[in-house]
């Protein structure tokens, strides 16, 4: 059965052997373990991760045709699970730690990535995650201060994950040809984060400063805090930066100041 990628699904199905054994090597996969796969395609990776014999493959697979392929692909040796991820991440909650793969569409791969974040006890159900994204994204998510790519994105993953990049991957190695290069990174969830009582206190935070990065942070300061300079002087921040040259921990502080005022 021929499958023709679809554009709006943002489906472009990695296809080099080498490449996808390097993925599944970055799980660490050992006897016992649950795999979950995000947006498996054709199988490619699934074929990959079920050599290594692990306890249970589960795979999310958005599209119908594709979870009709794989289930007559792999039978029982995989269970198909014919959702949208966004849908379900909440569901996979087993006694020990699982491993997630995923090669994510483009075009939801944030929003994949945040909603994971937002659970809460994730390093209690999930061990790492194994993810590829558009090396635009990658970027950003990797970021650190005082550099053009450094934002909400790298401000948000490191609040609860450890992250480290693998290689960068070439669009010659997909199936379409993308017109971008890939990204492989590992997500290791922190056993300990700053207490941050919800998510979207750190997104308020963090928008309303990288909405005006080319601003001195006086600016959004004055925007969160009427009495924003005791809280800059109290936690040190010389209101003459811009937003990139904040630190990650700065910007959990502020965010922890902000929840303490408005909560």
């Amino acid at each position: 059965m021929k499958i023709k990628p679809k554009k709006k699904l943002g489906q472009n199905f990695l296809k080099d052997e080498n490449i996808l054994s390097n993925i599944v090597d970055c799980g660490n996969l050992v006897k016992g373990d649950t795999v979950l796969e995000i947006g498996p395609g054709t199988g490619n990776l699934t074929k990959k991760l079920i050599e290594k014999e692990p306890d249970k493959v589960l795979v999310v697979e958005k599209d119908k045709e594709l979870s009709q392929l794989l289930k007559k692909k792999f039978g029982k040796k995989v269970e198909v699970i014919n959702k949208d991820i966004l849908d379900c991440y909440n569901d996979f909650k087993f006694e020990r730690p699982i491993k997630v793969f995923g090669n994510l569409p483009y075009n939801i791969s944030t929003k994949i990535l945040v909603s994971f974040i937002k659970m809460r006890d994730l390093n209690k159900f999930f061990d790492k995650f194994i993810f590829v994204f558009q090396k635009e994204v990658a970027d950003r998510i990797l970021a650190s201060e005082n550099t053009k790519n450094y934002g909400r994105l790298s401000i948000i993953s490191s609040w609860k994950l450890n992250i480290s990049k693998i290689n960068d991957i070439e669009p010659k190695y997909f199936y379409p040809i993308p017109k971008v290069w890939s990204t492989l990174i590992t997500l290791k969830p922190k056993s300990k984060f700053e207490e941050i009582k919800e998510i979207k206190n750190l997104e308020h935070v963090t928008t309303i400063f990288f909405n005006q990065r080319r601003k001195k942070i006086k600016k959004p300061m004055k925007q969160l805090f009427k009495n924003f300079n005791s809280i800059s002087e109290k936690l040190r921040l010389d209101l003459d930066l811009r937003p990139q040259n904040i630190s990650i921990e700065d910007y959990f502080k502020i965010c922890k100041v902000y929840e303490n005022l408005n909560h």
